[in-house]
């Protein structure tokens, strides 16, 4: 080991050759090259992690660029593992690259992960990630989850025991995987360059926190950030047991996607005009799940406003109305919060989530917004 590479943070109180040694003896998986991969990677090569595996199937395009900071421009139509590789080796050459050139599925995601430590799914699609997540859950390896939207980001750790010896996984959370076109991506909402620097950045500390036993690190947390207004907010992940999960390697494969991916949630998803049906019922209640500072604002004699970050201790009061309907920017918070509501009330109460949320039916509440 280069102790002068190292001296800044082998200084460290707290930290120093223990924690070091640590990361040059961990094997961490990074499963996605691109906007949140290419920091994750980058700070784990250069922290000293001694073995980091790379997955990846995709080639550099010009609108990588921005926010991929591994490639330049004379990459584009290169193999992003490749060309990730290339540039890691030269930052640290202690640290042994592994080449993943490959689209996780069935046939190759056991053999690709069993031999790391840690996984750090980097992806952006729910097909990828729920199959991570169950295979990972399988395996009980540790995995760091990182997802960016518009201008927010979600950071989570599952599969590590809590204090209480209880672990969780990303079912947990989502236990019902949306269907294909229910939820945009970066391509097709966008994305500020820096947003998966940042949480990248930050999945990366998990990463070094849970390889060294440092600090706290998000285990059965999901920590949300908002770009715009640089708030967090950091929600407790409960188990759940309304959801499928394969016990073992063989049932995973002989397992479909009806089963692993259930379409019947336990809450129903609406669009606008159910909403306002729902609206002219005495005793439905309209809850806005959004932060104080989110735009447009609402006008408060309609829609209660409870953020996210205080949902926990809201849902710890009883709710007189019959039927709620939730909803916030994208209809992913919303979401999150019907689970909630639905584990406390189970079928006694009914229970709504505004799909696409604000963003979709924008001209509806920007008008809402002037009355």
């Amino acid at each position: 080991m280069d102790n002068e590479r190292y001296s800044r943070q082998l200084i460290l109180k707290g930290f120093g050759v223990e924690a070091q040694n640590k990361l040059i003896n961990s094997r961490i998986l990074v499963i996605g090259a691109g906007g949140l991969g290419c920091p994750i990677l980058q700070y784990l090569v250069t922290a000293g992690i001694g073995t980091i595996g790379i997955v990846d199937d995709d080639t550099i395009s010009l609108s990588n660029l921005h926010r991929q900071i591994l490639y330049a421009t004379n990459d584009i139509d290169q193999p992003k593992v490749k060309v990730a590789a290339k540039r890691l080796r030269l930052m640290n050459p202690e640290t042994h690259i592994v080449e993943h050139e490959l689209r996780l599925d069935k046939s190759n995601i056991f053999n690709t992960i069993e031999s790391y430590d840690i996984i750090v799914d980097g992806t952006d699609n729910f097909d990828s990630r729920y199959m991570i997540n169950d295979v990972c859950a399988i395996l009980q390896k540790p995995l760091i989850f990182a997802a960016v939207a518009g201008f927010e980001g979600q950071l989570a750790i599952f599969n590590v025991k809590n204090e209480q010896g209880i672990a969780t996984n990303y079912r947990d959370l989502f236990p019902i995987s949306p269907l294909p076109g229910e939820v945009s991506n970066c391509a097709e909402n966008g994305v500020l360059g820096v947003l998966p620097g940042i949480i990248g950045s930050m999945a990366a500390a998990e990463t070094i926190k849970l390889v060294t036993g440092i600090g706290q690190p998000l285990i059965s947390k999901m920590l949300h950030y908002n770009l715009l207004n640089q708030a967090t907010y950091t929600l407790n992940i409960s188990p759940g047991n309304d959801y499928f999960l394969p016990e073992s390697k063989a049932d995973f494969l002989l397992s479909n996607e009806e089963q692993l991916c259930p379409k019947t949630p336990v809450f129903e998803e609406i669009d606008l005009a159910t909403m306002q049906l729902l609206q002219e019922e005495a005793s439905a209640l309209v809850i806005d799940v959004r932060e104080k500072h989110e735009f447009p604002l609402l006008n408060k004699e309609i829609f209660l406003q409870v953020p996210m970050s205080e949902f926990n201790t809201f849902v710890q009061n009883n709710i007189a109305a019959e039927s709620i309907v939730l909803l916030c920017q994208h209809g992913i918070r919303s979401v999150a919060a019907a689970e909630l509501l639905q584990e406390k009330y189970g079928h006694t109460k009914k229970i709504y989530s505004l799909k696409g949320g604000i963003s979709k039916w924008r001209n509806h509440f920007l008008t809402k917004q002037n009355e």
